[in-house]
């Protein structure tokens, strides 16, 4: 355990403006208030926050961040609150302490809840400093270097399994690379124990076959260099486990199959010299094509720069090397510590100026809830990259198999939100093509939002599902509390009562609601049945409801002119159309309120509807009138009976094309040597459209039969 004496002669040997007496009172500060209290080893508690400051002390930086690890523990496990931290080490240190410090009035969650409600709180204390975020890393790294003195095997597996899927792609984030390493070592240690050792062992087993493999390595590349005068320095290393088991992982390969798992990296002083030596290495050696990377003229979000190649290297086996200057090395290794090191105009008190952490920290503005952040956040960080331009030449990088929207919404969420179309190399292409490299992205805007629940679809980044998600909910929110308010209506007039809006003012409080917006939505979601607004409102007046959902589907039928329009409400959002039946404008239709959903449309004769135990206070009359036509594009499915003939399949194509119509999905249900059974969904406007379709299909010779599912 590291002595107060050592500690600040630590900070001092590279902080020359190190707050000396500062640093000793937390110190004497942090040892007292944690007192007696022991760890999991039987060590005293305070060698865990001493151990913290070390590391952090270690890749120097600045004697507040020191001193925020010295107290980073105190408020959570001691008797001592921010107040006191605040009265004693100033505001700086006291939001610093705050931002690592767990909630604690969290009592009654879930645990998913607590976890995501605490990473929360951790990102936007850390979109104001990052120094945060350094003592938080520091803080689990230690934890996982002595997670094996936790007794309970299920803890330990969540810790660690926590570490892995966020905090050590943070630390590469911050481009700390060593940091990133050991707790991802160290998580595979506890995650699969069996499968590292097995791993351990066949690295030991290589090294037996060829134990100079690496030294002979690195002089014959050594020998290449100072024969064309470049300095140079050589290091090779072999893979991590865990990095090992990764590209096992993606690459679906066992490990005999893996050949690259060595890796060398080359310094040199200047960025003239990385090229040159990759273009030595290249005429001397074999390339193997596709794996090489330019990282130093497009560097990775969290500024990492480095040439990357693979070669059959002069031992004949293949090699990955990495090329660098001797500042980019550290860069790499460090990340933002090296910052400090170089003594680069940072501003560290801005989290959102590390481009890593702050397309996070744009999640984090987007998001409603803090499972639905964190579950975001993941996608942002477990991805390679793909690097496209913006029509002005502007890079920007994206996750491997990101798609234009959320190219769109990395420029900006409006774009994102008012995307029509995309010109990709100023070609139109569809908005589920996926980028590669190099691509020049064209966004096509529209005046109106066009977002559907279809876009989920088209997107894959963290931050455009969070921007796609908190729009329809807002839009379903709307429409909910207008399909709520009409169903209110609708029901008042079947009662043949007069609808007031104020009069809703009077029963709020017994169905304890805020406000009539509230009222709506409640109804819209099918929570709370419009009969009890009506009883609550006149206690006197009776209600017949029938038990008996035939006898109710005559009496709403007779009711036309009270019924609900469907024109305005967004398929898969307040209104959904059920597959069993695919109604479509034009059917005689009914539908009920399903719970958080809204209005589930049935065909009013559909088999499936009549089996549904649905409350018949749920069942609603809908129409279709003055539905918009060509605006909007709705599923039939028909089952065609065809000849097995050639060109009958080209001939069934061409009809529903010439009539207007899109083949969305085709399934041959049954074949023989005379015909075949094909069940079709194709897109057509209203019954009108779709009568058209199954006329003009039953003109053809190659077609025997045609009927709507």
């Amino acid at each position: 355990m590291l002595r107060q004496v050592e500690l600040v002669e630590k900070v001092k040997s590279y902080d020359p403006f190190v707050e000396e007496e500062l640093l000793n009172k937390a110190y004497i500060y942090s040892m007292r208030a944690h007192g007696s209290q022991k760890r999991a080893s039987g060590d005293p508690y305070f060698s865990h926050p001493l151990e913290v400051a070390g590391i952090l002390a270690d890749y120097k930086f600045d004697s507040k961040t020191i001193i925020t690890a010295l107290l980073h523990d105190v408020v959570e496990d001691t008797e001592k609150n921010l107040k006191d931290i605040k009265r004693n080490f100033g505001n700086e240190i006291s939001y610093l302490v705050d931002g690592v410090t767990k909630l604690s009035k969290l009592e009654g969650r879930t645990d998913e809840f607590k976890q995501a409600e605490n990473f929360r709180k951790l990102l936007l204390a850390t979109s104001k400093d990052i120094r945060v975020l350094l003592v938080k890393l520091a803080d689990r790294l230690h934890n996982m270097r002595t997670i094996e003195f936790i007794k309970d095997s299920v803890k330990k597996k969540k810790i660690a399994l926590e570490t892995l899927e966020i905090f050590a792609p943070l630390a590469e984030r911050l481009g700390m690379q060593e940091i990133r390493a050991e707790l991802d070592d160290l998580s595979f240690k506890i995650i699969e124990p069996e499968l590292r050792c097995s791993i351990i062992q066949r690295l030991k087993v290589l090294r037996l076959q060829d134990e100079e493999l690496l030294e002979k390595t690195i002089k014959k590349i050594e020998a290449l260099l100072m024969k064309n005068k470049i300095k140079a320095k050589i290091f090779g290393r072999e893979k991590k486990p865990y990095s090992i088991w990764k590209k096992m992982k993606v690459k679906s390969v066992n490990f005999s199959q893996l050949s690259d798992i060595m890796a060398f990296t080359i310094l040199t002083e200047d960025l003239e010299k990385c090229y040159k030596i990759l273009g030595l290495l290249h005429q001397t050696y074999r390339y193997v094509p596709g794996r090489f990377k330019d990282y130093i003229s497009t560097p990775k979000a969290n500024g990492y720069q480095s040439l990357h190649t693979t070669l059959i290297g002069p031992l004949n086996q293949r090699i990955e090397i990495q090329i660098r200057t001797f500042k980019m090395n550290d860069l790499a290794n460090l990340g933002v510590a090296a910052h400090w090191i170089y003594k680069d105009k940072v501003k560290f008190k801005d989290g959102k100026q590390f481009k890593g952490i702050s397309q996070i920290l744009d999640i984090l503005d987007q998001s409603r809830e803090p499972e639905e952040f964190l579950e975001h956040t993941k996608l942002q960080m477990y991805s390679d990259q793909v690097f496209v331009f913006t029509p002005n030449g502007d890079l920007i990088s994206l996750p491997k198999g990101a798609m234009p929207l959320d190219f769109a919404f990395a420029v900006h969420s409006d774009m994102g939100l008012s995307c029509e179309g995309v010109k990709i190399n100023n070609s139109i292409k569809p908005l589920y093509t996926k980028l590669k490299n190099g691509d020049q992205v064209e966004i096509i805007t529209g005046s109106e939002n066009i977002i559907s629940p279809k876009w989920f679809d088209l997107s894959i980044t963290g931050k455009a599902q969070a921007c796609i998600k908190r729009f329809l909910h807002a839009k379903e929110d709307d429409e909910l509390k207008k399909l709520g308010k009409e169903i209110l209506t609708n029901q008042f007039k079947n009662e043949k009562i007069r609808f007031s809006e104020r009069n809703l003012k009077n029963i709020l409080d017994s169905f304890k609601l805020k406000n009539v917006d509230e009222l709506f939505l409640k109804i819209g979601r099918g929570e709370l049945p419009p009969f009890k607004i009506i009883l609550s409102l006149f206690p006197e007046k009776e209600i017949i409801k029938s038990n008996n959902n035939i006898v109710l589907l005559n009496q709403i039928k007779e009711k036309r002119e009270s019924s609900i329009l469907l024109k305005g409400l967004t398929p898969g959002m307040s209104v959904h159309y059920a597959n069993c039946c695919n109604p479509i404008p034009g059917d005689s239709v009914l539908a009920y309120i399903s719970q958080g959903k809204g209005l589930i449309i049935h065909i009013d004769t559909c088999k499936e509807f009549r089996k549904i135990n649905v409350n018949n206070s749920k069942i609603i009359n809908v129409r279709w009138k003055d539905f918009v036509k060509g605006k909007d594009e709705f599923v039939a499915k028909i089952n065609v009976i065809i000849k097995n003939e050639i060109g009958s399949l080209g001939s069934l194509s061409s009809i529903i094309g010439k009539s207007m119509s899109n083949i969305r999905n085709l399934h041959i249900t049954e074949r023989n040597s005379d015909f075949f059974k094909i069940e079709l969904e194709i897109d057509v406007i209203d019954l009108e459209h779709l009568s058209k379709v199954i006329v003009s299909l039953r003109t053809s010779d190659f077609i025997e039969n045609v009927t709507r599912i």
